[in-house]
Protein backbone atom coordinates (compact mmCIF):
# COMPACT_ATOMS: atom_id res chain seq x y z
CA UNK A 1 0.00 0.00 0.00
CA UNK A 2 1.25 3.55 -0.44
CA UNK A 3 2.61 6.02 1.79
CA UNK A 4 -0.63 8.73 2.07
CA UNK A 5 0.23 12.35 2.26
CA UNK A 6 1.24 13.99 5.43
CA UNK A 7 -1.52 16.10 4.85
CA UNK A 8 -5.04 14.60 4.97
CA UNK A 9 -7.81 15.08 2.78
CA UNK A 10 -9.86 17.54 4.23
CA UNK A 11 -13.56 15.80 4.70
CA UNK A 12 -16.71 18.67 4.53
CA UNK A 13 -18.62 19.01 8.08
CA UNK A 14 -20.33 21.76 6.60
CA UNK A 15 -22.63 20.11 3.78
CA UNK A 16 -26.06 20.67 3.06
CA UNK A 17 -28.78 18.67 4.98
CA UNK A 18 -29.35 16.51 1.71
CA UNK A 19 -26.25 15.46 1.41
CA UNK A 20 -25.43 13.89 4.93
CA UNK A 21 -25.15 10.77 5.31
CA UNK A 22 -27.18 8.46 7.70
CA UNK A 23 -24.58 7.79 10.50
CA UNK A 24 -23.54 4.46 12.15
CA UNK A 25 -20.95 4.44 14.88
CA UNK A 26 -17.70 2.77 13.53
CA UNK A 27 -17.11 -0.83 14.55
CA UNK A 28 -13.33 -1.46 14.65
CA UNK A 29 -11.39 -2.33 17.36
CA UNK A 30 -8.88 0.09 18.69
CA UNK A 31 -5.82 -2.98 17.93
CA UNK A 32 -7.25 -3.24 14.36
CA UNK A 33 -6.92 0.86 14.13
CA UNK A 34 -3.28 0.93 15.56
CA UNK A 35 -2.31 -1.54 13.47
CA UNK A 36 -3.11 0.67 10.68
CA UNK A 37 -0.90 2.94 11.79
CA UNK A 38 3.07 2.66 11.22
CA UNK A 39 4.94 1.56 14.29
CA UNK A 40 7.52 4.24 14.17
CA UNK A 41 5.46 7.01 14.63
CA UNK A 42 4.65 5.95 17.79
CA UNK A 43 7.77 6.34 19.15
CA UNK A 44 9.12 9.92 21.64
CA UNK A 45 12.01 11.15 21.06
CA UNK A 46 12.78 13.06 24.16
CA UNK A 47 15.42 15.30 22.71
CA UNK A 48 13.60 16.31 20.29
CA UNK A 49 10.86 17.67 22.67
CA UNK A 50 13.18 19.30 24.73
CA UNK A 51 14.20 21.21 21.31
CA UNK A 52 10.91 21.81 20.92
CA UNK A 53 10.52 23.23 24.91
CA UNK A 54 13.82 25.19 24.16
CA UNK A 55 12.47 27.25 21.18
CA UNK A 56 9.05 28.11 22.80
CA UNK A 57 11.09 29.50 25.64
CA UNK A 58 13.89 31.24 23.75
CA UNK A 59 10.84 32.38 21.24
CA UNK A 60 9.09 33.93 24.82
CA UNK A 61 12.63 35.27 26.23
CA UNK A 62 12.81 37.14 22.90
CA UNK A 63 9.47 38.82 22.64
CA UNK A 64 9.59 39.75 26.20
CA UNK A 65 13.00 41.30 25.69
CA UNK A 66 11.62 43.45 22.77
CA UNK A 67 8.69 44.23 24.36
CA UNK A 68 11.24 46.14 27.09
CA UNK A 69 11.82 48.69 24.55
CA UNK A 70 7.49 49.55 23.79
CA UNK A 71 6.81 51.80 26.21
CA UNK A 72 10.45 53.86 26.47
CA UNK A 73 10.29 54.16 22.34
CA UNK A 74 6.86 56.06 23.01
CA UNK A 75 7.53 57.54 25.52
CA UNK A 76 9.04 60.77 24.30
CA UNK A 77 5.64 61.87 22.60
CA UNK A 78 5.51 63.56 19.60
CA UNK A 79 6.75 66.64 17.91
CA UNK A 80 3.97 67.47 16.02
CA UNK A 81 0.90 68.61 18.43
CA UNK A 82 -1.78 66.71 19.87
CA UNK A 83 -2.91 64.96 16.61
CA UNK A 84 0.80 63.56 16.38
CA UNK A 85 0.55 62.39 20.00
CA UNK A 86 -2.35 60.85 19.77
CA UNK A 87 -1.04 58.68 16.76
CA UNK A 88 1.68 58.38 18.78
CA UNK A 89 -0.17 56.53 21.72
CA UNK A 90 -2.25 54.53 18.96
CA UNK A 91 0.75 52.90 17.38
CA UNK A 92 2.34 52.53 20.99
CA UNK A 93 -0.93 50.29 22.19
CA UNK A 94 -0.99 48.77 18.37
CA UNK A 95 2.61 47.42 19.23
CA UNK A 96 1.44 46.19 22.80
CA UNK A 97 -1.34 44.32 20.96
CA UNK A 98 1.06 42.92 18.56
CA UNK A 99 3.06 41.46 21.87
CA UNK A 100 0.70 39.91 23.48
CA UNK A 101 -0.73 37.84 20.23
CA UNK A 102 2.39 36.44 19.61
CA UNK A 103 3.37 35.95 23.44
CA UNK A 104 -0.06 34.14 23.99
CA UNK A 105 0.45 32.05 20.95
CA UNK A 106 3.98 30.95 22.02
CA UNK A 107 2.92 30.55 25.71
CA UNK A 108 0.11 28.87 24.59
CA UNK A 109 2.62 26.41 22.67
CA UNK A 110 4.40 25.72 26.01
CA UNK A 111 1.25 25.07 27.56
CA UNK A 112 0.54 22.14 24.99
CA UNK A 113 3.99 20.85 25.74
CA UNK A 114 3.03 20.44 28.82
CA UNK A 115 -0.19 18.99 27.89
CA UNK A 116 1.97 16.33 25.69
CA UNK A 117 4.15 15.67 29.16
CA UNK A 118 1.00 15.10 30.81
CA UNK A 119 -0.10 12.04 28.75
CA UNK A 120 3.71 10.84 28.62
CA UNK A 121 3.97 11.80 24.78
CA UNK A 122 6.85 14.09 25.59
CA UNK A 123 9.05 11.29 26.97
CA UNK A 124 9.35 7.75 27.13
CA UNK A 125 10.66 8.65 30.92
CA UNK A 126 8.13 9.20 33.58
CA UNK A 127 10.10 10.94 35.61
CA UNK A 128 10.71 13.12 32.35
CA UNK A 129 7.36 14.05 31.48
CA UNK A 130 6.10 14.92 35.20
CA UNK A 131 9.17 17.29 36.43
CA UNK A 132 8.81 19.23 32.69
CA UNK A 133 4.91 19.25 32.67
CA UNK A 134 4.64 20.63 36.16
CA UNK A 135 7.22 23.17 36.09
CA UNK A 136 5.57 24.58 32.88
CA UNK A 137 2.14 24.17 33.83
CA UNK A 138 2.67 25.68 37.06
CA UNK A 139 3.85 28.90 35.16
CA UNK A 140 0.84 28.81 33.05
CA UNK A 141 -1.55 28.00 36.12
CA UNK A 142 -2.75 24.73 35.46
CA UNK A 143 -2.55 22.40 38.54
CA UNK A 144 -0.41 19.88 36.61
CA UNK A 145 -0.91 16.79 38.33
CA UNK A 146 -5.04 17.84 38.75
CA UNK A 147 -5.91 18.33 35.64
CA UNK A 148 -3.92 15.54 34.24
CA UNK A 149 -5.78 12.81 36.69
CA UNK A 150 -9.53 14.36 34.82
CA UNK A 151 -8.21 14.98 31.18
CA UNK A 152 -6.93 11.45 31.19
CA UNK A 153 -10.61 10.62 32.56
CA UNK A 154 -11.63 12.70 29.63
CA UNK A 155 -9.75 10.68 27.29
CA UNK A 156 -11.04 7.30 28.52
CA UNK A 157 -14.49 8.13 28.02
CA UNK A 158 -15.11 11.04 25.71
CA UNK A 159 -18.22 11.33 23.85
CA UNK A 160 -19.76 9.27 27.00
CA UNK A 161 -22.91 11.47 28.11
CA UNK A 162 -22.58 9.96 31.72
CA UNK A 163 -18.78 9.74 32.40
CA UNK A 164 -16.80 12.46 29.95
CA UNK A 165 -15.45 14.62 32.05
CA UNK A 166 -15.31 17.75 30.25
CA UNK A 167 -17.82 19.59 27.52
CA UNK A 168 -20.79 17.11 27.98
CA UNK A 169 -23.62 18.69 26.75
CA UNK A 170 -27.16 20.04 28.20
CA UNK A 171 -29.87 17.87 27.69
CA UNK A 172 -33.50 18.88 26.69
CA UNK A 173 -34.83 18.37 30.15
CA UNK A 174 -31.69 21.06 31.48
CA UNK A 175 -33.28 23.46 29.98
CA UNK A 176 -36.53 23.04 30.36
CA UNK A 177 -36.96 22.24 27.08
CA UNK A 178 -40.31 19.67 25.58
CA UNK A 179 -39.88 16.75 23.28
CA UNK A 180 -40.50 16.71 19.75
CA UNK A 181 -43.50 16.61 18.81
CA UNK A 182 -44.98 17.07 14.83
CA UNK A 183 -48.32 17.86 16.47
CA UNK A 184 -46.99 20.84 18.25
CA UNK A 185 -43.62 22.32 16.75
CA UNK A 186 -41.20 23.95 19.02
CA UNK A 187 -40.18 27.69 18.42
CA UNK A 188 -36.91 27.10 19.46
CA UNK A 189 -36.28 31.13 18.75
CA UNK A 190 -38.14 31.68 21.79
CA UNK A 191 -35.35 28.72 24.04
CA UNK A 192 -32.36 30.66 22.04
CA UNK A 193 -33.27 34.10 20.32
CA UNK A 194 -30.73 36.52 22.78
CA UNK A 195 -29.35 39.23 20.94
CA UNK A 196 -26.43 38.78 19.17
CA UNK A 197 -25.00 41.60 21.71
CA UNK A 198 -25.81 39.46 24.36
CA UNK A 199 -24.75 36.31 22.78
CA UNK A 200 -21.35 37.93 22.29
CA UNK A 201 -20.94 38.71 25.53
CA UNK A 202 -21.60 35.39 26.79
CA UNK A 203 -19.43 34.16 24.10
CA UNK A 204 -16.31 36.42 25.13
CA UNK A 205 -17.13 35.60 28.79
CA UNK A 206 -16.85 31.73 27.92
CA UNK A 207 -13.57 32.36 26.05
CA UNK A 208 -11.95 34.60 29.03
CA UNK A 209 -12.87 32.35 32.21
CA UNK A 210 -13.93 29.04 31.07
CA UNK A 211 -10.61 27.03 31.71
CA UNK A 212 -10.44 28.86 35.38
CA UNK A 213 -14.59 27.89 36.13
CA UNK A 214 -13.70 24.26 34.80
CA UNK A 215 -10.92 24.22 36.91
CA UNK A 216 -12.64 26.20 40.37
CA UNK A 217 -16.25 25.33 39.53
CA UNK A 218 -16.39 22.02 37.19
CA UNK A 219 -17.97 24.01 34.80
CA UNK A 220 -19.16 22.55 31.44
CA UNK A 221 -18.10 19.19 33.40
CA UNK A 222 -19.83 15.92 34.91
CA UNK A 223 -23.49 17.14 35.94
CA UNK A 224 -23.28 14.28 38.18
CA UNK A 225 -21.21 15.00 40.80
CA UNK A 226 -21.66 17.15 43.60
CA UNK A 227 -21.98 21.36 43.95
CA UNK A 228 -18.96 22.11 45.12
CA UNK A 229 -16.52 19.55 43.00
CA UNK A 230 -12.86 21.27 41.74
CA UNK A 231 -9.38 20.83 41.24
CA UNK A 232 -8.04 21.65 44.21
CA UNK A 233 -9.46 19.67 46.64
CA UNK A 234 -7.79 16.67 47.37
CA UNK A 235 -11.01 14.68 48.81
CA UNK A 236 -12.66 16.07 45.90
CA UNK A 237 -15.07 13.05 43.38
CA UNK A 238 -12.58 13.82 40.88
CA UNK A 239 -9.53 12.03 42.21
CA UNK A 240 -9.15 8.42 44.43
CA UNK A 241 -7.20 8.65 48.18
CA UNK A 242 -4.04 7.41 46.63
CA UNK A 243 -3.63 10.62 44.39
CA UNK A 244 -5.04 13.01 47.31
CA UNK A 245 -0.82 13.82 47.35
CA UNK A 246 -0.78 14.52 43.86
CA UNK A 247 -3.08 17.25 44.29
CA UNK A 248 -1.30 18.86 46.74
CA UNK A 249 2.03 19.32 45.27
CA UNK A 250 -0.42 20.63 42.28
CA UNK A 251 -2.01 23.24 44.57
CA UNK A 252 1.55 23.83 46.36
CA UNK A 253 2.74 24.75 42.61
CA UNK A 254 -0.31 27.26 42.33
CA UNK A 255 0.39 28.92 45.28
CA UNK A 256 3.78 29.48 44.58
CA UNK A 257 2.88 30.95 41.87
CA UNK A 258 0.99 33.56 43.63
CA UNK A 259 4.02 34.47 45.75
CA UNK A 260 5.84 35.05 42.84
CA UNK A 261 3.24 36.99 41.17
CA UNK A 262 2.55 39.18 44.34
CA UNK A 263 5.92 39.27 44.67
CA UNK A 264 6.77 41.00 40.87
CA UNK A 265 4.24 43.14 41.54
CA UNK A 266 5.36 44.79 44.54
CA UNK A 267 9.13 44.79 42.66
CA UNK A 268 7.46 46.11 39.18
CA UNK A 269 4.19 46.94 39.35
CA UNK A 270 1.51 44.92 38.94
CA UNK A 271 0.75 46.84 35.18
CA UNK A 272 3.88 46.07 34.49
CA UNK A 273 3.15 42.15 35.19
CA UNK A 274 -0.35 42.07 33.67
CA UNK A 275 1.42 43.49 30.20
CA UNK A 276 4.33 41.52 30.19
CA UNK A 277 2.83 38.11 31.43
CA UNK A 278 -0.96 38.43 32.60
CA UNK A 279 -2.35 39.24 29.23
CA UNK A 280 -0.70 36.79 27.28
CA UNK A 281 -1.61 34.20 29.93
CA UNK A 282 -5.48 35.05 29.48
CA UNK A 283 -4.67 34.63 25.73
CA UNK A 284 -3.48 31.26 26.64
CA UNK A 285 -6.69 30.42 28.56
CA UNK A 286 -9.00 31.53 25.62
CA UNK A 287 -6.74 30.00 22.98
CA UNK A 288 -6.68 26.64 24.86
CA UNK A 289 -10.82 26.74 25.55
CA UNK A 290 -11.31 28.09 21.75
CA UNK A 291 -9.43 24.79 20.44
CA UNK A 292 -11.00 22.23 22.99
CA UNK A 293 -14.50 23.88 22.67
CA UNK A 294 -14.01 23.42 18.67
CA UNK A 295 -12.63 19.74 19.05
CA UNK A 296 -15.32 18.16 21.11
CA UNK A 297 -18.15 20.97 19.47
CA UNK A 298 -20.13 20.34 16.26
CA UNK A 299 -23.58 19.52 14.86
CA UNK A 300 -22.24 16.52 13.39
CA UNK A 301 -20.03 15.24 16.18
CA UNK A 302 -22.49 12.58 18.07
CA UNK A 303 -22.47 11.96 21.79
CA UNK A 304 -23.20 8.35 23.12
CA UNK A 305 -25.06 6.90 26.06
CA UNK A 306 -23.77 3.68 27.73
CA UNK A 307 -25.26 0.83 24.93
CA UNK A 308 -23.51 2.63 22.10
CA UNK A 309 -21.09 4.28 23.76
CA UNK A 310 -16.71 2.70 23.34
CA UNK A 311 -13.36 4.18 23.33
CA UNK A 312 -12.67 3.94 19.61
CA UNK A 313 -16.23 5.99 19.30
CA UNK A 314 -15.97 8.49 21.48
CA UNK A 315 -12.26 8.84 20.14
CA UNK A 316 -13.52 9.64 16.58
CA UNK A 317 -16.26 12.37 18.58
CA UNK A 318 -13.42 14.86 17.92
CA UNK A 319 -12.72 17.01 14.46
CA UNK A 320 -9.35 18.54 13.16
CA UNK A 321 -9.40 22.22 12.27
CA UNK A 322 -7.26 24.45 10.45
CA UNK A 323 -6.41 26.99 12.92
CA UNK A 324 -5.42 29.98 12.44
CA UNK A 325 -3.26 28.44 9.38
CA UNK A 326 0.65 28.45 9.76
CA UNK A 327 0.55 30.63 12.79
CA UNK A 328 -1.84 27.36 14.47
CA UNK A 329 0.92 25.10 13.40
CA UNK A 330 4.13 26.76 14.18
CA UNK A 331 3.07 28.23 17.56
CA UNK A 332 0.85 25.68 18.58
CA UNK A 333 2.10 22.31 17.96
CA UNK A 334 -0.28 21.43 15.30
CA UNK A 335 -2.42 20.66 18.68
CA UNK A 336 -5.27 22.05 16.43
CA UNK A 337 -4.91 20.90 13.20
CA UNK A 338 -4.01 17.29 14.39
CA UNK A 339 -6.67 16.61 17.64
CA UNK A 340 -8.38 13.42 16.43
CA UNK A 341 -5.26 11.13 16.43
CA UNK A 342 -4.34 12.56 19.55
CA UNK A 343 -7.78 11.03 21.01
CA UNK A 344 -6.93 7.61 19.75
CA UNK A 345 -3.23 7.82 21.10
CA UNK A 346 -2.38 9.96 23.44
CA UNK A 347 0.96 9.03 23.82
CA UNK A 348 1.63 9.67 20.24
CA UNK A 349 4.10 12.93 19.98
CA UNK A 350 2.41 15.88 18.01
CA UNK A 351 5.27 15.83 15.80
CA UNK A 352 4.03 12.62 14.25
CA UNK A 353 0.86 13.64 14.07
CA UNK A 354 0.45 14.71 10.44
CA UNK A 355 1.20 11.76 9.10
CA UNK A 356 -0.55 8.95 11.24
CA UNK A 357 -3.84 11.36 10.79
CA UNK A 358 -3.64 10.49 7.06
CA UNK A 359 -2.92 6.68 7.79
CA UNK A 360 -5.92 7.58 10.62
CA UNK A 361 -7.70 8.90 8.10
CA UNK A 362 -7.45 6.42 5.29
CA UNK A 363 -8.90 3.40 7.61
CA UNK A 364 -11.45 4.91 9.24
CA UNK A 365 -13.21 6.99 6.06
CA UNK A 366 -16.10 8.38 6.80
CA UNK A 367 -15.41 8.24 10.69
CA UNK A 368 -12.88 11.43 10.72
CA UNK A 369 -13.76 14.41 10.58
CA UNK A 370 -12.08 17.75 9.55
CA UNK A 371 -13.21 21.09 9.03
CA UNK A 372 -12.10 24.23 6.80
CA UNK A 373 -14.45 26.29 8.29
CA UNK A 374 -12.39 29.70 9.70
CA UNK A 375 -12.37 29.09 13.19
CA UNK A 376 -13.49 32.18 14.58
CA UNK A 377 -17.06 31.61 11.91
CA UNK A 378 -17.35 28.26 13.31
CA UNK A 379 -16.85 29.26 16.87
CA UNK A 380 -19.86 31.46 16.59
CA UNK A 381 -21.82 29.00 15.00
CA UNK A 382 -21.74 26.31 17.22
CA UNK A 383 -21.94 28.54 19.86
CA UNK A 384 -25.18 29.26 18.54
CA UNK A 385 -26.05 25.90 17.20
CA UNK A 386 -25.01 23.40 19.41
CA UNK A 387 -26.97 23.91 22.70
CA UNK A 388 -28.39 20.41 23.66
CA UNK A 389 -29.00 16.70 22.98
CA UNK A 390 -32.04 14.65 23.40
CA UNK A 391 -33.01 13.08 27.06
CA UNK A 392 -33.03 10.10 25.49
CA UNK A 393 -31.11 7.66 22.63
CA UNK A 394 -28.05 5.48 22.74
CA UNK A 395 -26.41 8.12 20.36
CA UNK A 396 -27.52 11.78 20.34
CA UNK A 397 -26.24 15.38 17.78
CA UNK A 398 -25.46 18.28 20.53
CA UNK A 399 -27.53 20.39 18.06
CA UNK A 400 -30.22 23.08 18.77
CA UNK A 401 -32.27 21.28 15.73
CA UNK A 402 -31.07 17.86 17.60
CA UNK A 403 -34.06 15.69 17.39
CA UNK A 404 -34.62 16.66 13.36
CA UNK A 405 -31.30 15.69 12.43
CA UNK A 406 -31.22 12.51 14.82
CA UNK A 407 -34.23 11.36 12.94
CA UNK A 408 -33.03 11.99 9.72
CA UNK A 409 -29.75 10.75 9.89
CA UNK A 410 -29.03 8.71 12.92
CA UNK A 411 -29.69 4.66 13.31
Amino acid sequence: MSTPAHEPPKSVLEPSDDSLPEFTPMAWRVSEIRAAIPPHLFVRDTWKGILYLARDVTMAAIAWRLALFIDPLYAAGSTFGEAGTRLNECVRWGTWMIYWWFQGLIFTGIWVIGHECGHGAFSSNKVVCDSVGYVVHTLLWTPYFSWKISHHRHHRNHASMERDEVYVPKTRSDLCIPDEHQEHPIDYEEYFGDTPIYTLYMLIRQQVVAFPAYLLYNVSGQKSYPKWTNHFDPDSILFSPSQRDAVIVSNMGILSMVLIVYLASMTWGFVAVAKYYGIPWLLVSHWFIMITYLHHTDPELPHYRDAQWNFQRGASATVDRDFLGWMGRFFLHDVAHFHVIHHFFPKLPFYHAPEATAYLQAFIGIHYHRSSKPVFKALWDNYNDCQFVDNEGATVISALFSSSFYQRHIR
